[in-house]
């Protein structure tokens, strides 16, 4: 028998607690994340079919952005239009937010002098690198499928490590895949990468609420892949251009998004407030996920169309190969600030073990806190 499948006409209260459901429950990263999405808009509310949310699916993994939060969207949209989709969108980013604003005020407010925080951030330090290389072990599975892929992915490690502009590094690699695979260049996507190099020239010591903006929606329109795709543009922004925050503080944001019910872009929450304070957190988490809400509201069905073209897929297997470099440079220059003694390397080589060998979707959460508590004996018995 045949299901039947319908998108109610939910009330904005309704749509927006639901979604504020699945943004406090939204624990082990977006396999685990699309996953509850799935399991309850299709599976057992059938508002669409498992053919359509595949499709769904299938456009934002192209497009940059947070896979779980455009899907959000999108299910708030299909209900109750585009007010509808930002209430849903809303609802599921706003817990993980507000959990990073408190967590960023705190540490800035009362830092990490007690032996207690200090000790679960030196381990929470160490296993962050282990967490990025995994990502790009992952990413790169899928990504670098052709010698032209990897030789780009190289190209890209390499420039990266000798500070050219990683604009500059994407275009190139995803023109010159195109070019390798002889697919004339297809321009509607042109429109992405001038807009993400707009905050590229601008200086930024002191950077102003606009400026974090800035910073903000260039990595949200980079994040190709995985949150993690866009830790190489906020750390050379944040770190090595800015100097606003040291790579200790930039890993620690990371380390606590990494154990909060949230994507792991919400680390931009944490980088804007060293910035501009909670002016400076508010316009960066806004600029990350502004691509993620218009890509949807503005038009899925275009979008759906856009990416079913072959010769855009060529570009943007280039740039995401580049990526893939771009992300084992940043690894190797946070593994020297993560890795200072010999308690800190046991700690990363620990973490690394489990994460490939533990599958499960709170896998990540654990390894957290379990080298947070390992990090913590260390500094006692150090």
């Amino acid at each position: 028998m045949k299901q039947a499948y319908s998108v109610p006409r939910e009330a904005y209260l309704q749509l927006f607690l639901r979604f504020l459901k699945f943004g406090l429950l939204a624990w082990g990263g977006p396999v685990a994340q699309i996953a509850m999405i799935r399991q309850e808009m299709t599976d057992e509310e059938k508002w669409i079919s498992p053919e359509r949310f595949n499709r769904v699916l299938a456009v934002y993994q192209v497009l940059p952005g947070p896979e779980a939060s455009e899907l959000c969207v999108y299910f708030g949209m299909i209900s109750r239009g585009r007010v509808g989709g930002i209430v849903a969108g809303l609802g599921f980013v706003l817990p993980g937010f507000l959990m990073m604003f408190a967590l960023s005020w705190f540490y800035l407010t009362y830092g990490i002098s007690s032996l207690l925080f200090a000790g679960i951030l030196y381990g929470f330090q160490a296993a962050v690198p282990a967490l990025i290389v995994r990502a790009v072990h992952r990413i790169g599975e899928h990504a670098l499928r052709d010698r032209w892929l990897w030789g780009i992915a190289v190209v890209s490690f390499i420039t990266s490590l000798l500070n050219v502009n990683f604009f500059l590094t994407l275009i190139v690699g995803g023109l010159a895949y195109a070019f390798a695979r002889r697919a004339p260049f297809a321009s509607p996507l042109l429109f992405l990468f001038p807009l993400s190099g707009v905050a590229a020239t601008l200086a930024l010591a002191a950077p102003t609420a606009l400026e974090l903006f800035g910073y903000g929606l260039r990595a949200g329109l980079l994040t190709f892949g995985g949150a993690y795709t866009s830790i190489p543009f906020l750390q050379r922004d944040a770190v090595t251009v800015g100097a606003w925050m040291t790579n200790q503080q930039f890993l620690d944001g990371l380390a606590l998004s990494s154990i909060l019910p949230a994507p792991l872009i919400i680390f931009s929450t944490f980088v804007g407030y060293f910035g501009g304070g909670p002016l400076g957190a508010l316009a960066m988490t806004a600029g990350v996920y502004l691509p993620a809400f218009s890509f949807t509201l503005i038009g899925h069905d275009f979008f759906e169309r856009l990416v079913e073209n072959q010769q855009i897929h060529s570009f943007l297997d280039g740039v995401t190969a580049a990526v893939v470099g771009l992300i084992a440079a940043t690894a190797l220059q946070l593994l020297q600030a993560a890795l200072p003694d010999l308690p800190a390397l046991g700690i990363f080589i620990l973490a690394l073990f489990v994460l490939y060998r533990w599958k499960a979707k709170t896998a990540v959460a654990f390894v957290m806190l379990g080298a947070g508590l390992l990090g913590l004996v260390a500094r006692l018995i150090g």
